[in-house]
């Protein structure tokens, strides 16, 4: 375990996932948790990374800075996505190695897994196949980042692991109707119908594909967990355990909102990957398990999308 003392650095620390972690960590017990915020640090700007990062020196580091967006995000500005993302990690990775930081989590994405990956998805199915296109260059970067974790524990020998998330969603995701994912988009729009007296909503894609989803909070007490118990070069799934198809999310979400009108399908609108859900066994065999209840954790990023994103 690590040393609750010891300075731990969250980067992208108000973001979905990166906030979840510093609750998670002050609720572990660390007291020394520390990360500049986009406003602070340019995590592109490698001469600042650099700096920042040799000034602080952690004893430990997560990294969950990413650009992240829903499907029309990343098919409609693939060359920022892949960009700024292996600029993020490249630049963090290295200054983190320069500082000696000695552990280290990187937060890889399972969209990295191939597109038809047989299902649950297990982590040795990584670069067994092809990625969904519509989120390649994002996919392309986490595999990078994968793979820099596993050649700094080769050349370096330092303990770095990487975790593979599954679908995120909570407090703090961002609700923007064309750069969000599925839940806060889905919330969203179904909010701004209820309120103006809409009968219909359109619902992207068939509503057949299924998604896994796993609460950040759920996310954040894997992460410590991961860091306290997990030393290994191959990544290690993080997930719910079970998924729901979209449309029956759709019907849950419209449930919490309070919409009583239609939902549309609109099948001129990309499907993406089929089905996504994630093999957990390893790392429930490690003590964790997730603990929000779907409909459960849609109420309660309802309660915070009224409070600050509405």
């Amino acid at each position: 375990m690590l040393p609750r003392d010891a300075r731990l650095y969250v980067a992208g620390r108000r973001g979905l996932a990166g906030s979840a972690v510093v609750r998670a960590a002050h609720a572990a017990g660390f007291t020394d948790v520390v990360g500049a915020t986009s406003d602070e640090l340019d995590l592109r700007d490698r001469a600042a990374v650099f700096e920042h990062l040799l000034d602080q020196r952690p004893t430990a580091l997560v990294l969950a800075a990413a650009r992240v967006g829903g499907i029309l995000a990343n098919s409609s500005r693939p060359a920022d996505f892949i960009s700024e993302n292996l600029q993020i990690q490249v630049n963090v990775m290295d200054a983190a190695a320069r500082a000696g930081v000695r552990r280290l989590l990187f937060l890889g994405s399972s969209c990295a897994y191939p597109k038809f990956a047989g299902q649950p998805i297990r982590e040795s199915s990584l670069l067994q196949g092809s990625v969904e296109p519509t989120n390649e260059a994002y996919a392309v970067a986490k595999i990078a980042g994968l793979m820099q974790v596993r050649a700094v524990r080769n050349q370096l020998g330092l303990p770095w692991i990487s975790a593979m998330p599954t679908n995120l969603y909570g407090p703090g995701d961002n609700f923007d109707p064309h750069d969000s994912h599925v839940v806060p988009g889905l919330i969203r729009r179904l909010h701004d119908a209820e309120r103006h007296g809409a009968g219909t909503v359109e619902l992207w894609g068939s509503g057949t594909p299924r998604r896994e989803l796993l609460h950040a909070d759920d996310l954040g007490s894997a992460v410590i967990h991961l860091l306290d118990h997990y030393d290994d070069p191959e990544p290690i799934n993080v997930g719910s355990g079970f998924d729901v198809a979209i449309s029956d999310l759709a019907a849950m979400i419209a449930g919490v909102v309070g919409f009583q009108g239609l939902i549309v399908p609109d099948r001129r609108r990309p499907d993406g990957t089929p089905r996504k859900l994630l093999e957990t066994t390893r790392i429930r065999g490690l003590g964790w398990q997730p603990t929000v209840e779907l409909r459960e954790g849609l109420a309660d990023t309802y309660a915070w999308f009224l409070e600050h994103a509405c």
